[in-house]
C-alpha cells in the first residue's frame, strides 16, 4: 500500500489534493444547497422517489448514465471503463420517522420525517465524488470502473439486499462506505480493522402452559415466573456458551403476561434484540438460543416458541481495505486526520455487501470543533452536521476509489500517467 520509502503512494501520480480543492471550490455552494434540499424533503425507506429523481438528474447532467433500481427508488451508476478492476462506493438515501426539532432554514418540511442519521450528507458526498471521478475518467485517469450505489431503505433495513438482488455488486472487487459520526470533529476520519458495527436481530419468545389460581401455582406452569426465568437466564447462559470476544448480547425491551393479580396466565411474551460483533457467532445464534430457551422453559413445564427475525450481520472491515482507506486519507487530509474509532453495537446494513465482497466502512467526523459545540447525537430530532464535513467526505471517498483501483500497480513517481486528471 506504500512506496518503498514508506510514504503513501499517490494513486494517480499527480497532485490529487490540488485537483480536489479546485473541484470543491467550484461546487461548494451547489453541494451545500443539494444537501439542504434533501434535508428539507426527507423520504422513508423505499419511498425515496424525489431523492432518486434529483440524483438521476444531476448524474445525467454530469454525462453519466444512472440506472434506477427495480423497486423504483435508489440507483446505480458506473463511472469509467468496463475493463480493469471495479470499486464500489455506497451511500444510503433514506430518512427516519422522527420529527425535525431544529430551528434552521433547511428544517424538514415533511411532518414526522427527518434526516436524523446523516444520510443526506452521505448522499451528497457520493454524488460529488461521482462528479469528480467522471472528470477523471474523461481525462483518462481512471484505471478501471467505480460503481456508485445510492441505496434505499438502510433504516428498515432491506435496501442492501435489494441492491444485491439487482446484481448491484456483481463484478465488484471492493466496496467502501462512510457514516457520519458526531463524536468526531470535522476533518477527522475514524478507521477500524475488524468489527465496526454489530449484527442487530429481533427475538420474540412466547411461553404457554396451563394457567390457574395464584393460590395453586403447583397445578400450573406458573407462566409469569417461568417468563422471568427466561428473561434473566437466557442472557446469563449466553455469556457462558459464547466467546466473550464475540460480544453476543441479548437485551429485552418488552415483557407482557397476565391481566389480573390473582390469576396465573396461560401465555406470555418477551421481545428483545440480539447484537453481535462476530460473524460466526451471529450465524449460530438462532440455533443456540432455541436450545437454551427450551431448556429453561422445560424446567417449569412451559412450552416455548421462538421467532428469530434477522436484521443485519456485523460489519467487519477487511484489513487490506482499511489500509487503502488509511493511505487515501493520508494523501488528501494528512495522517493527523486519522482517528481510531471504537466498535459500535448499532446495526448497519452495509454488512450485507461485506458478506461477499471485501471492503470497509469509515466514520466521518461531523462535529464543529468550535468551543462549546453541543453534542448532536444520531437518531435524534436535533441532529445536524458541520457542512464542511461534506468536502472532507468527498476528498476521502475519491482518493479511496483511486487508491483501490491502483492496487498492485501504483505509480512510484510524481509523473502523470495519463496527462492531467481534470478535464
Amino acid at each position: 500500500m506504500r512506496r518503498p520509502d514508506g510514504r503513501a503512494a499517490d494513486p494517480v501520480g499527480v497532485d490529487l489534493r490540488r485537483q480536489l480543492s479546485a473541484f470543491l471550490r467550484e461546487h461548494e455552494s451547489e453541494l451545500i444547497e443539494f444537501r439542504r434540499d434533501l434535508h428539507m424533503h426527507p423520504e422513508l425507506g423505499f419511498a425515496e422517489h424525489r431523492t432518486t429523481q434529483r440524483l438521476m438528474d444531476r448524474l445525467s447532467a454530469a454525462r453519466l448514465r444512472p440506472v434506477r433500481l427495480p423497486k423504483g427508488t435508489g440507483l446505480i451508476c458506473d463511472v469509467g471503463a468496463d475493463d480493469g478492476p471495479t470499486v464500489a462506493l455506497r451511500a444510503d438515501i433514506d430518512a427516519l420517522p422522527l420529527t425535525d426539532e431544529k430551528t434552521v432554514p433547511y428544517r424538514s418540511k415533511v411532518p414526522g420525517v427527518c434526516h436524523a442519521c446523516g444520510h443526506d450528507v452521505h448522499t451528497t458526498v457520493l454524488l460529488a465524488t461521482g462528479m469528480f471521478l467522471a472528470q477523471q475518467a474523461r481525462a483518462g485517469a481512471l484505471p478501471g470502473r467505480v460503481r456508485l450505489i445510492f441505496q434505499p431503505a438502510e433504516e428498515l433495513p432491506g435496501g442492501a439486499l435489494e441492491v444485491v438482488a439487482a446484481d448491484g455488486i456483481a463484478g465488484v472487487d471492493r466496496i467502501f462506505a462512510l457514516h457520519c459520526d458526531p463524536r468526531l470533529n470535522t476533518g477527522q476520519v475514524g478507521l477500524r480493522t475488524g468489527p465496526i458495527t454489530a449484527a442487530c436481530d429481533r427475538l420474540i419468545v412466547r411461553l404457554s402452559g396451563p394457567g390457574g389460581h395464584t393460590a395453586r401455582p403447583h397445578l400450573t406452569a406458573d407462566l409469569v415466573y417461568a417468563l422471568g426465568k427466561v428473561v434473566t437466564e437466557l442472557p446469563a447462559l449466553l455469556s457462558r456458551r459464547v466467546d466473550p470476544r464475540a460480544s453476543l448480547s441479548l437485551v429485552w425491551g418488552r415483557i407482557s403476561a397476565g391481566s389480573a393479580a390473582n390469576a396465573i396466565p396461560d401465555d406470555g411474551v418477551a421481545e428483545g434484540t440480539v447484537r453481535c460483533l462476530d460473524d460466526d457467532a451471529w450465524h449460530k445464534a438462532p440455533e443456540l438460543l432455541k436450545e437454551l430457551l427450551d431448556g429453561v422453559a422445560a424446567s417449569y413445564g412451559a412450552t416455548a416458541e421462538m421467532e428469530y427475525i434477522r436484521g443485519v450481520p456485523p460489519t467487519v472491515n477487511e484489513a487490506a481495505s482499511v489500509e487503502m482507506l488509511r493511505d487515501a486519507v493520508e494523501q488528501v487530509l494528512g495522517a493527523e486526520a486519522i482517528s481510531a474509532t471504537p466498535q459500535s453495537l448499532g446495526g448497519e446494513d452495509f454488512a450485507w455487501y461485506l458478506e461477499t465482497v471485501p471492503g470497509a466502512l469509515l466514520r466521518l467526523g461531523t462535529r464543529s470543533p468550535a468551543p462549546d459545540t453541543p453534542q448532536l447525537d444520531l437518531h435524534r430530532g436535533t441532529f445536524d452536521v458541520d457542512e464542511r464535513a461534506i468536502g472532507v467526505g468527498v476528498r476521502t471517498m475519491a482518493a479511496t476509489a483511486l487508491t483501490a483501483l491502483w492496487e498492485g500497480q501504483r505509480p512510484t513517481t510524481a509523473e502523470p500517467l495519463h496527462g492531467t486528471a481534470l478535464a
